[in-house]
C-alpha cells in the first residue's frame, strides 16, 4: 500500500499589502478584492481533486483562501488551523517596503538580502529558525495523513522553505521559482522526505488576467 502523502501547497490570494510590496509577516491582513476572486477560482479548480484534509495558517489571508477551497470544492472537509504554518515574523520590518527598510537599516537589510540564516529583524524570527519551523510543521502534518492527499494554505516564505527542502537546496541558493498567489504547488512526502511533483500551477487564474471570470 502506498503510504506517501500527496500535498497541495498553496499560497494565499493577493492582499493590498502584496500589491504595495509591503512586508506582511504576522501582520493580519485580509485578502484584497482580487485576492477573493483568486481564492474563488482556486476553489472551483479543485472541485475534481480528491482532498482528505485542508490545513491553513491562522492568519486571515490564508484562512479566507482556505475557506474558499472548502466552500467551492470540499464542503465536507473541516478546516484545520495551524499557527505553525504562519509566515515568518519580520518584527520591526512589517508594514514597510524593501526600499524603506534599506534606507532605515542598511546593514540589517543587506543581511536579509543575503539570506543570512542567523539574521532576524528586531522582534522577528531568524531565517534558520523559520525554515526549521516551516519544514517541521508540514512534516508533522504529512505524517498524520499517510496514503492521503492534503491541501495546505500558507504563505510565500513557508512555500520557499518547502521548495528548498524538496529540491535539497540551501537557504542561500538564489530563488528561481515563483511563489504565486493562489497557485497550486504539488509535493510528495515519503520516509525519505519531501520531493517536488509540480510547481506554480496557475492556469485557473487566467480569467483574471484576461479581465473576467469564466
Amino acid at each position: 500500500m502506498d503510504r506517501s502523502t500527496q500535498i497541495l501547497a498553496i499560497r494565499h490570494g493577493e492582499t493590498e499589502w502584496n500589491r504595495a510590496k509591503r512586508i506582511q509577516g504576522h501582520t493580519d491582513i485580509a485578502l484584497s478584492e482580487l485576492g477573493h476572486a483568486q481564492a474563488r477560482l482556486l476553489g472551483l479548480a479543485l472541485r475534481e481533486q480528491a482532498i482528505d484534509a485542508v490545513y491553513t495558517s491562522n492568519l486571515l489571508r490564508a484562512q479566507q483562501t482556505a475557506q474558499a477551497v472548502v466552500a467551492h470544492a470540499h464542503p465536507s472537509c473541516q478546516l484545520r488551523l495551524d499557527p505553525l504554518l504562519r509566515e515568518r515574523s519580520f518584527g520591526i520590518f512589517e508594514g514597510l517596503t524593501w526600499e524603506q527598510i534599506a534606507e532605515r537599516w542598511p546593514v540589517q537589510s543587506e543581511r536579509w538580502r543575503r539570506r543570512d540564516a542567523d539574521f532576524g529583524a528586531e522582534g522577528g524570527e531568524t531565517l534558520g529558525n523559520f525554515y526549521q519551523r516551516s519544514v517541521a510543521a508540514l512534516t508533522r502534518i504529512a505524517l498524520n495523513h499517510p496514503g492521503e492527499t492534503i491541501a495546505i494554505v500558507t504563505h510565500g516564505g513557508v512555500l520557499d522553505c518547502l521548495y528548498r527542502a524538496a529540491a535539497r537546496l540551501s537557504l542561500q541558493a538564489p530563488r528561481s521559482w515563483v511563489l504565486g498567489n493562489a497557485a497550486v504547488n504539488r509535493l510528495l512526502f515519503t520516509p525519505a522526505g519531501f520531493s517536488l511533483v509540480g510547481w506554480h500551477d496557475s492556469g485557473h487564474l487566467e480569467p483574471l488576467e484576461q479581465g473576467s471570470e469564466r
